[in-house]
């Protein structure tokens, strides 16, 4: 970790807070990060395998109790104005610009037990938004773990996670899964997680690229999961463990619990008979794609880099084609990485329709990689793409 950025970052909020708030007497600083998902997309809420891992990148937030019995005031550095709501009167900040993230994961920690009051909360993030890094579970972790903490009730990481998914999936309306909210929490820095989707365990992965480095590429293109077809694919995934676990029973066997209970050969059973053509590609994206999370690990394991990335190509192909969840910016970008040598591999990272692509580069290749892409992907698209250098970081914590 770069303590002298983080630093200048918690000394830019502070001076925020006491712009909006007044003073920093009694104000704790706390933090958690945005998330790179090396392989394993649109599978967590099936019960899959994901193997993230946690960004130095992140949300900074300042809180202090402001002696009130239930106000609750937010800024953030980037928003002008103060959004204010009450204990009392929390489902009203639904309809809040912003600040709804932050009023879904309150009112998760008030059903837990946790004893709040009025509190004031000034935010600053260095996570682009809309990229698909999970600014948004980082902003659900790190207000989980600020008021929690505040008001005297610490929580696990894991109950972090939860109480941040649970804010998302019942407050904001988005059904995402566990992975964000959980790598977010529990993230270490130097290592991945196999995270186990379905049991909520997980185990650290030493995270080796030798002479490569993990290189974002942003395709400026926001992705917004809510306005998204994010839902509708949960829907369809849905339709598709009714189908395999019908067609499953045909053929004298049990049902599963979810569709990464399937395996490959019941996949290869199964899937023809599934009628609709969508719902077939759905349920053949994610079965695969839960066999490819522990090949990954596999291979990672043996340091077999190169044969990684080509996983993560087919990965991505697997989404693009069978999940449809990609796009034409994401689409390009991918493209653009295929004919460059120092490129080991490269795939969409994410909710998708818009954000990123995780690429592993070599060090010695990462400037000419930025240029060779750029070049490609803004004669497609007219679009200029950003680029991040990424470092593998702690998951939340508090810092002053």
């Amino acid at each position: 970790m770069d303590t002298d950025k983080t630093n200048s970052q918690v000394s830019t909020l502070l001076s925020f807070f006491d712009r909006t708030f007044g003073g920093t007497e009694g104000v704790r600083v706390f933090t958690a990060p945005g998330r790179v998902n090396l392989i394993g997309e649109h599978i967590d809420y099936c019960g899959g395998f994901v193997f993230p891992a946690a960004l130095t990148l992140g949300t900074y937030v300042a809180v202090r109790k402001n002696g009130t019995k239930d106000t609750v005031r937010l800024a953030a550095t980037t928003i002008d104005g103060v959004r204010t709501f009450t204990l009392g009167d929390i489902e009203s900040a639904r309809n809040l610009d912003w600040g709804n993230y932050q009023a879904g994961v309150v009112k998760e920690l008030m059903l837990l037990g946790v004893d709040i009051g009025g509190f004031d909360a000034a935010y600053l993030s260095t996570i682009p938004f809309g990229a698909g890094l999970s600014s948004s579970a980082s902003i659900e972790v790190s207000t989980g773990l600020a008021v929690s903490e505040l008001f005297g009730s610490p929580l696990t990481g894991k109950e972090l996670a939860l109480a941040g998914q649970r804010a998302e999936n019942k407050f904001c309306g988005v059904n995402c899964g566990i992975m964000d909210q959980f790598a977010s929490a529990m993230g270490l820095a130097g290592h991945a997680i196999l995270l186990d989707c379905a049991s909520v365990t997980h185990k650290y992965a030493p995270l080796d690229l030798g002479d490569s480095v993990l290189v974002l590429a942003n395709t400026c293109k926001k992705h917004a999961l809510g306005a998204s077809k994010y839902n509708e694919r949960r829907a369809e995934v849905a339709t598709g463990l009714q189908e395999m676990n019908r067609i499953a029973k045909s053929h004298g066997n049990p049902e599963k619990p979810n569709l990464c209970a399937f395996n490959k050969a019941e996949l290869l059973e199964y899937s023809p008979e599934i009628a609709n053509d969508i719902i077939r590609k759905r349920v053949m994206h994610v079965v695969s794609e839960n066999e490819r999370v522990k090949e990954a690990v596999t291979l990672l394991e043996h340091a077999n880099l190169t044969a990684f990335g080509a996983l993560l190509r087919d990965a991505n192909q697997s989404i693009r084609y069978l999940y449809e969840a990609t796009g034409a910016e994401l689409d390009a970008i991918f493209d653009a990485t295929l004919d460059f040598p120092g490129c080991i591999g490269s795939r969409m990272t994410g909710g998708g329709f818009g954000g990123c692509t995780v690429n592993i580069v070599k060090a010695s290749a990462v400037e000419e990689f930025k240029k060779h892409v750029a070049a490609l992907y803004t004669a497609k698209t007219g679009n200029i793409p950003e680029f991040y250098v990424c470092e593998i970081g702690d998951g939340a914590r508090e810092l002053a």
